[in-house]
């Protein structure tokens, strides 16, 4: 597996996700999604700083969080509770090293496009055998990936703007899309904090509908469902899989 972008790995900009993208609107479908699929048990795959987790734990779900990225699990853990939640500092596999512990998961989710991060196609088919294998008979994957019918990289581009955070300080951000040779986009991201700037350069897979179905299917997940992301109607696919 690929390392996690400094975006979520370098303490000084993970300390800073949230605050940078504080309208997490989008988590209330996997909310109800878990509620709809009456999940019991979840597992976060790319947790991150942990937004849905928690959400979940709230609600008196049992969760796992799993993520590369140990600065972006610090941060999660200072949340409200974040003490009712299983972290797990490693990619998906890390969800098969724990003796089966995961195995009767109800559902497994993977917001935030976090399947565009696995853009060779190794990582990808570990990340979906290691996704079934933490799934009980029946259980569901649910993750989302941007419609690259969509170019949304088209409007990434930010020139450098400052933003101000919750406790008075401010930061200077910027985004350059570097390349795009589809399926790949790769862009680079710069933060300045405290007088120092911090870049980040990422690159993300688009892969279609047809792909996506086709590599489930090659792990005994059957695609049931293909819906719109509320908050971005057009631009994104929500899909609904479930385990064989």
């Amino acid at each position: 597996m690929r390392p996690p972008d400094p975006v979520f790995a370098d303490p000084r900009l993970a300390v800073l996700y949230d605050a940078l993208d504080d309208d997490r609107s989008d988590l209330d479908a996997y909310v109800a999604i878990a509620a709809e699929l009456r999940a019991t048990t979840v597992v976060d795959v790319g947790c991150g700083t942990g937004s849905l987790a928690v959400l979940l734990a709230e609600r008196g779900l049992t969760v796992v969080g799993v993520d590369p990225a140990g600065a972006s699990l610090d941060v999660a853990r200072t949340k409200p509770y974040a003490d009712r939640v299983t972290w797990l500092h490693g990619d998906a596999t890390a969800l098969l090293d724990r003796d089966g512990a995961e195995a009767a998961a109800d559902l497994v989710v993977m917001t935030g496009n976090v399947a565009q991060v696995f853009v060779s196609d190794d990582d990808w088919t570990e990340t979906l055998a290691a996704v079934r294998g933490c799934l009980r008979p029946g259980g569901w994957f649910v993750l989302e990936t941007r419609r690259a019918e969509a170019r949304a990289w088209e409007s990434w581009d930010v020139p450098p703007t400052t933003v101000d955070l919750p406790h008075g300080n401010s930061v200077v951000v910027s985004r350059t899309v570097t390349e795009v040779a589809l399926p790949l986009v790769s862009f680079e991201t710069a933060t300045t904090v405290g007088g120092e700037t911090v870049p980040s350069t990422s690159t993300l897979r688009f892969r279609s509908l047809d792909e996506i179905e086709r590599d489930l299917a090659d792990h005994d997940l059957v695609l049931t469902d293909v819906r719109e992301a509320p908050d971005r109607p057009g631009l994104e696919m929500v899909l609904l899989a479930r385990r064989d």
